[in-house]
C-alpha cells in the first residue's frame, strides 16, 4: 500500500523535474488549460468595446440556465432573449448591455446578475477591391496585415498594378491613402509598408 502511494505521487514530480530541466514543448502543451481566448474579445464587464451587428455575446444570467445562452446580434442590431425580449446591443458596450438587460428582468426576477462576453468579434470588418481574385468584406482577425488581406482575397488577377496598390483609411481628421508596393515589398525594400489593417480600411488593387 506504501509503495503504490510513493508511486503515485514520485511519477508526476518525475514528469514536473523533467519539465522544470528541459523546457520542452510537450511539457508546456500538457500544462496548457486549452485554446487561448480570442485577444479581440471583451471581457466580462468591459465598457470600451463596442459591440456591432453579427458578434457572438455569450450572455448569463445567474442561476438562471434558461435565460443563458450564446447568441448573434442581428442584422438590425438586436437580440432576442426569453422574458426580455427584445433589446438593442449594437452600439453598446458589454457593461451598458449587462444593466439594460439586468433592468428588463427585475420585473420576473430579484436582484439579476447579468454577465455579458463576445465570444467572436465578426462586427469589424476590411474592404478589399479591384484587381483581387475574391474583392469583398473580410473579418479583421489577428491583426491581418495588406500582405495577408491579398492572400485572403485569393491573391491578384493578371492584369494588377501591383507598384499601385493602397489603403483608404478613415480618421477623426478625414481620410487618408497608405500606399503599398507589392514589388518592392517582394524584394525586400520598404518592408513597413506592409502595415496591420484597422477596421473600416479599403485595400485598392487598381
Amino acid at each position: 500500500m506504501t509503495m503504490n502511494t510513493h508511486t503515485g505521487w514520485i511519477r508526476p514530480l518525475a514528469m514536473l523535474l523533467v519539465c522544470a530541466l528541459l523546457g520542452t514543448p510537450l511539457c508546456a502543451q500538457s500544462a496548457a488549460p486549452g485554446p487561448a481566448a480570442d485577444a479581440s474579445a471583451a471581457k466580462p464587464h468591459d465598457d470600451s468595446f463596442i459591440i456591432g451587428n453579427d458578434d457572438v455575446l455569450a450572455i448569463n444570467v445567474w442561476k438562471e440556465p434558461d435565460i443563458s445562452r450564446s447568441i448573434p446580434v442581428r442584422s438590425d442590431g438586436k437580440i432576442s432573449l426569453p422574458l426580455v425580449g427584445e433589446v438593442q446591443a449594437a452600439g453598446l458596450t458589454p457593461l451598458k448591455l449587462e444593466k439594460d438587460i439586468a433592468g428588463k428582468l427585475k420585473n420576473y426576477i430579484s436582484e439579476p446578475e447579468v454577465t455579458v462576453m463576445v465570444q467572436q468579434v465578426n462586427s469589424q470588418k476590411f474592404n478589399i477591391l479591384g484587381q483581387v481574385v475574391r474583392p469583398g468584406s473580410y473579418v479583421i482577425a489577428n491583426s491581418p496585415t495588406v500582405l495577408d488581406a491579398i492572400a485572403l482575397a485569393g491573391g491578384f488577377r493578371d492584369f494588377a498594378k501591383k507598384k499601385s496598390i493602397y489603403v483608404l483609411r478613415q480618421s477623426s481628421t478625414g481620410e487618408s491613402r497608405i500606399l503599398f508596393n507589392y514589388k518592392d515589398f517582394s524584394q525586400g525594400k520598404n518592408m513597413s509598408q506592409n502595415i496591420k489593417l484597422q477596421p473600416g480600411d479599403t485595400i485598392i488593387v487598381p
